[in-house]
């Protein structure tokens, strides 16, 4: 069939932590499908999707966030995203984790060793060390927690929508931004009918832009209105709003009706004024009452820079280059906010001083969401859920 190397890897120290066989063949689609067909007929079966690292993880090789970071690595598109992958799958986050767990632990031992010797009245664990503990977790809990925002961006890149009245210019910006012809632009209104996506890196993070259709309150054409609509819906989905304005038609009072609505909405936003067209001392006086106006001129690719470092400011809240140990899976950071809940029970019964066997159910529940996340604590259909999202080769 062909010539190919074969490389043994012997376990445990695998990626499996089983003896593995791996053969390089020449790249032809179809020698690969022939070799395949020929080992299949001697009873071997295709791997299910993500078995080699749910083989890892049974055999101790990875835990389950360690696993789940593999896909992550996979599936990076930036390099943020790569890194913390990288990170996670090196046990940065197992790491800070199984610390915690293993604090946890020692004391959830010390209160039951009490519950053994309740007829005596002997304390064994210390109860201010427990209390200390316990603010260090919730401490520890709370900034994972806050990560997440920054872990979302960096997985999943942020929803911009390029937002305003027609002939704006909102077209041209997204042809700027991307540096190539993708949408049509026209001096006539109301040229784009339907939103148009792409996608941006900038400083390593993925921003998802969005062209919709100009607002406009008094259209009688009814593809424009349903385009409008679209508009709307993608403004309320999206993380930020560029808020598109000609500098040179819009007045104070409209602007300032648009900055209501969007603090009333709770959006997001930047203002960008456009077609200043070295008019911008004009502009800046005429908009002085509103912060952080950035002026530009898409058309001549003027002020584009520091557009693209205002937005990366309002997307990602912290520093998106540190090592630092950064949730990014949305199941971690549900059973973290559970963990956060049962952390607030220990020293609600703490204050409380309430029986050492209520103490030692709270503090059982903590150490059930930090399994939950490494895997310590599951069942065969969240693993079978979890690894049926990998790819079938890992």
């Amino acid at each position: 069939m062909d010539e190919v190397v074969i490389a043994l890897f012997k376990g445990p120290t695998s990626y499996t932590g089983e003896d593995v066989i791996e053969i390089s063949c020449h790249g032809s689609q179809f020698i690969i499908e022939k070799i395949i067909k020929a080992i299949c007929e001697q009873g071997v079966r295709i791997a299910r999707p993500g078995e080699f690292t749910q083989r890892a993880f049974l055999n101790g090789k990875l835990d389950l966030a360690q696993a789940e970071s593999v896909a992550d690595l996979i599936a990076s598109n930036t390099e943020a995203s790569r890194r913390t992958a990288l990170n996670n799958m090196r046990g940065g986050f197992s790491s800070a984790l199984h610390q915690l767990r293993e604090e946890l632990i020692k004391f959830s031992a010390l209160i039951e060793l009490e519950l053994d010797f309740s007829q005596e009245d002997v304390a064994f664990a210390d109860r201010i060390q427990l209390h200390q503990l316990i603010d260090t977790l919730v401490q520890s809990t709370e900034q994972l927690l806050q990560s997440f925002q920054l872990g979302n961006v960096i997985k999943n890149g942020v929803q911009v929508a390029i937002i305003g009245k027609p002939n704006a210019g909102k077209s041209t910006l997204l042809n700027t931004l991307l540096n190539e012809n993708r949408a049509i632009v026209s001096e006539m209104a109301g040229t784009t009918r339907d939103t148009i996506e792409e996608v941006l890196n900038i400083d390593g993070v993925l921003f998802r832009l969005i062209d919709t259709a100009g607002i406009r309150e008094h259209s009688k054409d009814q593809i424009e209105i349903f385009g409008i609509e679209k508009s709307f819906e993608k403004m309320r989905a999206a993380n930020v709003v560029l808020y598109l304005f000609d500098v040179n038609e819009i007045s104070v009072t409209e602007l300032q009706a648009v900055v209501d609505g969007f603090k009333k909405e709770n959006i997001q936003y930047l203002l960008i004024g456009n077609k200043v067209d070295g008019r911008e001392a004009m502009a800046k006086e005429k908009f002085a009452a509103f912060s952080g106006v950035i002026f530009i001129s898409a058309k001549e690719n003027r002020q584009i820079n520091q557009l693209k470092t205002a937005l990366v400011a309002k997307a990602v809240s912290g520093d998106i280059n540190a090592d630092a140990t950064i949730v990014t899976n949305a199941r971690h950071y549900d059973a973290l906010k559970h963990l956060s809940n049962s952390l607030a029970d220990v020293l609600q019964g703490l204050d409380n001083n309430i029986p050492s066997d209520l103490i030692a159910l709270d503090i059982r529940q903590c150490l059930h969401y930090l399994g939950l996340i490494t895997g310590e604590i599951t069942n065969e259909d969240q693993l079978d859920f979890i690894f049926s999202k990998f790819c079938i080769g890992k």
